[in-house]
């Protein structure tokens, strides 16, 4: 396990520039290091500063923990009813733990929420151990998926944020580890918890409640993960969603909690005041239909396969519309079946793509319907 971990800090230190020095004046006096906001669906930034600026970012790490988590879950790697067993390194973590017992095994939802809860150290390395065999061969694949997001301005060199040289990220790359996370349902089941417990062998139980102040106090927030040490300072990330809107916000190095959750709540409240997301798709049928070349109906009814939403400032008149191009298409067609796609334009430059799928099932046209067809043409002089 050794061995890998010092890999692991040997590739990030081959490609890393110095992390920012943590006695840095706070950004622009507001009382932080760093900070970014974005809309999750299309990505589009909101607002940004020092934003690849590489800082320490205590238990935020625990967000790439969480994305493998919740990747294994999805690829059928991990059952959230699984009983896993605490080795004696994962129980002897210390820093925000639940205080697992070494030897004893439990679910790994359990450990998951332990994680999205209380900032769980002695869950993560649990986790990480079942995963991957080793927190040391977790740290690996936490490097590799972090450069699969593009983010170059990170390295981890363990799976819990606890104080370690080397260990880095930024306000942008977290936004991007945390922008993946929330693309998973499953997390929300968790995120949104304010207090629980778990309980332990012999009845012994933890309580937990939940770092992220905004889940109570901010209309819309459900997710988040919060930070601190004394290098790193007090950081957060965090989610609302209005509507068919959600953003999110990262801020690094503010100078107190109370900083942090007050320029989060002023992010959020500057998008959801200051931009909206004009539905181009959603879930219902299009006016337009696909054509159909031997089918009892000569057309099929048409759906986008996602809805489609552009991310716009209030107040602006931005033109938007599309393009559609169907397919070559011959029955049988079946409900959900691609048939085409659908360009999205936003001022005249492309903002989007998106199947077109069938919204119905158009069967076969039978020879005994293309007979009873040409009668109907016949009898009405066609």
């Amino acid at each position: 396990m050794m061995k890998k971990t010092v890999l692991a800090l040997m590739l990030c230190a081959i490609f890393a520039a110095p992390v920012a020095n943590t006695a840095v004046a706070a950004a622009e006096g507001g009382g932080y290091k760093a900070c970014y906001s974005a809309d999750c669906l299309s990505g589009t930034v909101i607002s940004a500063e020092n934003e690849h600026a590489r800082y320490p970012i205590a238990s935020m790490c625990k967000i790439m923990t969480l994305l493998l988590c919740f990747e294994a879950h999805d690829e059928g790697k991990l059952d959230l009813a699984e009983k896993i067993p605490v080795s004696e390194h994962a129980a002897g973590m210390g820093g925000s733990q639940v205080f697992l017992e070494a030897g004893a095994e439990y679910t790994a939802g359990d450990l998951i929420e332990s994680i999205c809860v209380a900032s769980a150290n002695d869950a993560c390395v649990a986790m990480a151990e079942r995963l991957f065999g080793s927190e040391g061969a977790f740290v690996e694949k936490m490097n590799g998926r972090a450069a699969e997001l593009g983010m170059r301005d990170t390295c981890f060199i363990n799976c819990t944020g606890l104080p370690g040289e080397g260990q880095y990220s930024s306000a942008a790359d977290v936004a991007a580890m945390f922008r993946a996370l929330l693309s998973h349902k499953e997390y929300f089941s968790y995120s949104k918890i304010w207090t629980d417990t778990i309980s332990h062998p012999e009845g012994r139980v933890t309580e937990m409640a939940n770092t992220n102040k905004l889940i109570r106090s901010y209309t819309g927030c459900d997710a988040g993960k919060t930070g601190y040490t004394d290098a790193a300072g007090f950081c957060l990330a965090a989610s609302a969603a209005r509507g068919n809107m959600r953003v999110l916000s990262v801020i690094l190095g503010a100078e107190s909690s109370k900083v942090r959750f007050e320029k989060t709540r002023r992010a959020f409240d500057d998008a959801f005041s200051g931009y909206t997301n004009r539905a181009v798709f959603d879930d219902t049928p299009l006016n337009e239909v696909c054509p159909l070349r031997g089918g009892k109906r000569p057309f099929a009814a048409v759906r986008a396969e996602r809805p489609v939403y552009l991310f716009c400032k209030r107040g602006e008149k931005d033109e938007i519309g599309y393009e559609i191009a169907f397919d070559k298409i011959s029955a049988p067609v079946h409900t959900g079946q691609r048939l085409g796609e659908a360009v999205i334009y936003k001022n005249n430059v492309e903002a989007d793509r998106v199947a077109l799928v069938a919204n119905e099932d158009v069967p076969r046209l039978s020879y005994f319907d293309a007979i009873r067809q040409i009668a109907r043409r016949r009898a009405a002089g066609m």
